[in-house]
């Protein structure tokens, strides 16, 4: 197929849209290219993107270059909107990662390169903004190669791609050594080879803003990157990001891989699962549009193509169509970042908290990554969210696009918690009747990241098979908040013993006993607290060292490796989200505006409570039992199936 699927990643700043302004311009799909400043960047079609001037949605755009369709999603730079990057690596083929010639390679961009180095997707790099002061691009290239991979290889100079080429073949490095001179027609296209199986990484350079260097770039997605793998019969495709049309209504952004879609074509998705068996419930949606890339109609959508489908619902970001495994990649939520702060959402009027509750599940549909709990106890909506410049963008989401004005409680970290030490949990629900469900668990605390392991030993003739199945699907339900408000991990679980009724058992009765059996056993082995820790890159001048060194300590951190790079320093360090939520803007004036940090999740360790926070809890104690029972039995509001 003659198309291409890039995306285009970069640190923030580093001149990315700028550069896609420019490839939409020469390949003639815009007539001028849009300013990032000016807030007219044809990528950036959200009010809230142009008024800012930052990426804050995922964009895929369309470009002709020598016959070849050009799919361009063009990602944010900005670590809060790392899961739009996420989302768009279930989508892509290739991409071109963007390196300020000036900054050179930023914590970010070691994270976004590793990403497509795990996925094994073919990359190009564009040293961009080499009309600026202080621009090296040996220096940079250096940078590349010792920090992000030695495949890469600088186009303008034509002996180190030659060197680099020959190398990769023993029998060519003989010729070349013995004085073998090749053309270098047959240097690109061994060159192109390797870039498509992603062991070479071809590096350009230029000024998008000067419009330089730009359409050498172009001639490279197209000659050196892949084109998508041709693949029928069964349907698979992937829904990477959502959109709204005012006639339309929603619409998703769908890759497919295998197969085809057609208009008012009938597609099956999952409606959650029935508890009562475990199995997925489905549900059919029919098609009624399919618009491609450049908002035409399309009437189809065939394997290796990109478009927007109208017609199915509030099928979720991150949905598989047709079958699973025929993905070549399946990239898990929160691989770049994961939220690890949260925030109560508070309307201007009390009144309006049903339609905020609506309102924040739509932006989650679109970003899954964005949790919405609701505790109707409480009657409190929060988010999960990345940080403070993603908090900003939702307040003005929710005021622009949804008429609603809100303000944010003072952002609290996500704690977890897990037993202190082995203990066992027991409920009889036996009364009032008709119930009956008798268990006994085993509770264990699990090595850190190990997260929760289930298993039973009870015989199929005390507690019949479904009704174990039952028991583990309602575990979630169950560590969704322990004895400290916070959900349970790094647990192993035992069910030891236990027996149902042939009369009196109910079909829920042991989904309603797993959270009071389990939140017994945690009451008795006592609760320990788990804060996240972050791994925290640095990217300082030499005479701010000492400054950084000596705030991690103070945050209740430990440096863990420093080395010198020229002119600059990268530190890494684990660091407790609760001491370093605002720490960028402090970094920013100690370094005045020279250091830059990117943070990851490292994992939990353990926290004394006195450092850390409890949660207030959202639905009935377990422990709390006639109240429970009544809940259960939805004889009380907010009953205890509702977790959010």
């Amino acid at each position: 197929m003659n198309i291409r699927n890039i995306g285009i990643f970069a640190h923030v700043d580093a001149g990315k849209t700028t550069l896609s302004e420019q490839l939409l311009m020469h390949s003639g799909a815009i007539r001028r290219a849009g300013s990032v400043d000016e807030g007219t960047a044809h990528t950036d079609n959200l009010p809230v993107e142009q008024r800012r001037g930052i990426s804050v949605k995922a964009t895929c755009v369309s470009m002709d270059w020598r016959g070849t369709l050009i799919n361009l999603i063009d990602t944010p730079g900005h670590v809060d909107f790392s899961a739009e990057v996420e989302r768009s690596l279930w989508a892509l083929d290739a991409a071109v990662v963007v390196v300020c010639a000036v900054e050179g390679v930023q914590p970010h961009t070691e994270t976004l390169f590793h990403a497509l180095k795990e996925q094994s997707i073919p990359t190009l790099f564009f040293l961009n903004k080499t009309d600026r002061e202080g621009a090296d691009v040996p220096r940079v290239l250096a940078q590349i190669q010792r920090l992000l991979t030695p495949d890469a290889v600088l186009m303008a100079d034509g002996d180190a791609v030659t060197e680099f080429v020959c190398a990769q073949d023993d029998e060519l490095l003989e010729r070349y050594l013995s004085g073998e001179e090749f053309a270098p027609e047959f240097i690109r296209s061994r060159l192109a080879a390797l870039t498509r199986q992603a062991a070479a990484c071809p590096v350009y350079s230029g000024s998008a803003l000067r419009d330089e260097g730009v359409i050498p770039l172009l001639d490279a997605m197209v000659d050196f990157l892949p084109e998508p793998a041709s693949a029928g019969g069964s349907l698979c495709g992937v829904v990477f990001a959502s959109t709204q049309d005012r006639v339309l209504g929603r619409g998703v952004w769908v890759r497919l891989y295998a197969g085809s879609l057609e208009n008012r074509a009938p597609v099956t998705l999952p409606a959650g699962v029935d508890p009562l068996t475990g199995e997925e419930k489905l549900v059919q949606r029919k098609i009624t549009q399919i618009r491609r890339v450049d908002g035409s109609d399309a009437g189809s959508l065939t394997a290796g193509e990109i478009g927007v489908i109208y017609g199915l619902g509030d099928v979720k970001v991150g949905q598989v169509l047709g079958e699973e495994a025929l993905l070549p990649r399946r990239v898990e939520p929160g691989r770049l970042r994961t939220p690890l702060i949260t925030v109560q959402v508070i309307p201007e009027k009390p009144e309006d908290m049903q339609a905020l509750r609506v309102a924040c599940e739509a932006l989650s549909a679109e970003d899954p990554l964005l949790q919405v709990r609701y505790a109707k106890a409480l009657n409190e909506l929060q988010l999960h969210v990345m940080g403070t410049i993603q908090l900003e963008i939702i307040q003005e989401l929710l005021d622009t696009r949804f008429n609603m004005k809100v303000t944010f409680s003072k952002p609290a970290v996500i704690y977890k918690e897990t037993i202190a030490k082995a203990a066992s949990g027991f409920v009889a629900y036996t009364m009032p009747k008709p119930c009956w469900a008798i268990m006994r668990f085993e509770i264990e605390p699990a090595p850190r990241g190990s997260g929760v392991t289930f298993k039973s030993t009870v015989p199929v003739r005390d507690i019949l098979l479904r009704y174990q199945h039952q028991v583990e699907q309602a575990l979630p339900l169950a560590l969704h908040q322990g004895r400290l408000g916070w959900q349970v991990t790094d647990v192993n679980i035992t069910l030891v013993d236990g027996n149902h009724h042939q009369f009196h058992t109910h079909p829920l009765d042991f989904i309603v006993a797993t959270p009071w059996g389990i939140q017994d056993g945690l009451q008795r082995g006592g609760s320990t607290l788990l804060e996240p820790i972050l791994e925290t890159r640095f990217l300082l001048p030499p005479e701010c060292v000492g400054r950084v060194m000596s705030d991690v300590a103070l945050m209740r951190g430990e440096v863990t490796h420093t080395e010198t790079d020229e002119d600059r320093v990268l530190m890494t360090a684990l660091i407790p989200v609760a001491t370093s939520v605002d720490y960028a803007a402090t970094l920013a004036s100690a370094t005045s505006g020279r250091g830059s940090m990117s943070v990851k999740l490292h994992g939990y360790r353990d926290c004394p409570l006195e450092l850390g926070a409890t949660a207030a809890r959202r639905s009935v104690d377990p422990l709390d039992t006639s109240k429970y029972i009544l809940a259960a039995r939805s004889a009380l509001e907010g009953g205890i199936f509702d977790l959010e």
